[in-house]
């Protein structure tokens, strides 16, 4: 039964009708659902929120190995909860509808988006010894308590899906609903433009207590157009997905390039250079980072033959 048709039968005609008029601005009627900015902001924020205390609680109260091991596992109930919330509830829309349709050509493209990845990174360290600017240590170092291999895996693991959660977030439903519910008052491409837009800040602004100086901003501010641009391109979360998570896996854990991430590393490096350049947001890593989407761009571009705007990205498919 819809909202309608439940405030129908309780309240008198004319008292109903002002219901519905004050419901309005939040709750489409023809839907049946919130409406687009509450839809692109809601699992974003309440699963911040229940990442925060899930946090909070978990490192208040146990420590190394323990701790991450919870962490991982609250993370992923936390995603796998906000999906189906999103989709069966909020959204309205099959899971598939997010760009998570998981059928084989969606896996080969998160493994060409986890390759690009893990290429350019790897450029990126050959560049940085060969310019001086790191220092090779050693191989498998770091691990601590654990064995280096399930040391790697817990890593993997949470860096999974904490990249897949903010693809999700980000991308799956903000610029989804922002595209979904601009595009019927202006064009198609200033709708997702302005999604892609939005999108890109919030995932700078998530990335705001790595930043020490305005100008690192547009490290994130890159990264995120990559990652919407992708998926704007392709109406799936799969390249961005496996971009994001093995960028962010390879450059510490492989490549030991990382600064904020505390891992394992299957190659110890020692930084050395000037932060300008190979700071966390240094150029190099921003001048790898365009490298990076230029070549999932020329993917799509193979694989499509056309480069243009998926009509997935502005278009309601109901569950």
């Amino acid at each position: 039964m819809s909202l309608r048709s439940t405030v129908d039968g309780i309240l008198p005609t004319t008292l109903s009708k002002r219901v519905r008029q004050l419901c309005w601005p939040v709750w489409s009627t023809e839907h049946h659902r919130l409406r687009a900015p509450f839809r692109a902001l809601l699992p974003a924020m309440l699963t911040f929120v229940s990442l925060a205390i899930v946090q909070t609680i978990i490192r208040d109260r146990f420590v190394h190995p323990v701790r991450e091991i919870l962490e991982l596992t609250g993370i992923a109930v936390i995603l796998i909860g906000a999906v189906l919330l999103s989709a069966r509830i909020i959204d309205r829309r099959p899971v598939s509808g997010f760009g998570l349709s998981f059928d084989r050509d969606w896996w080969r493209s998160f493994v060409v988006g986890g390759l690009v990845a893990t290429a350019i990174n790897g450029g990126a360290l050959v560049v940085a010894l060969g310019a001086d600017w790191a220092t090779f240590t050693g191989v498998m170092r770091g691990s601590g308590d654990l064995p280096f291999l399930p040391a790697m895996g817990i890593v993997f693991g949470y860096v999974a899906f904490a990249a897949a959660w903010e693809e999700f977030v980000l991308r799956g439903t903000m610029v989804k609903n922002i595209a979904e519910g601009s595009s019927g008052f202006v064009p198609q491409w200033m709708a997702v433009s302005l999604a892609v837009a939005l999108s890109t800040i919030a995932f700078a602004f998530l990335h705001g207590a790595k930043v020490t100086h305005l100008s690192q901003y547009g490290y994130y501010l890159i990264a995120g157009l990559v990652l919407s641009g992708v998926y704007v391109l392709t109406g799936e979360l799969a390249l961005s997905i496996g971009f994001h998570v093995f960028y962010n896996f390879t450059l510490s854990a492989i490549f030991g390039l990382g600064h904020s991430q505390q891992t394992p590393e299957l190659l110890a490096v020692d930084i050395v250079g000037p932060s300008r350049w190979i700071g966390e947001e240094g150029l190099l890593f921003v001048s790898f980072a365009v490298l990076g989407g230029l070549l999932l761009v020329a993917y799509i571009l193979r694989r499509d033959g056309k480069i243009e705007l998926d009509d997935r990205v502005t278009r309601y498919g109901r569950r």
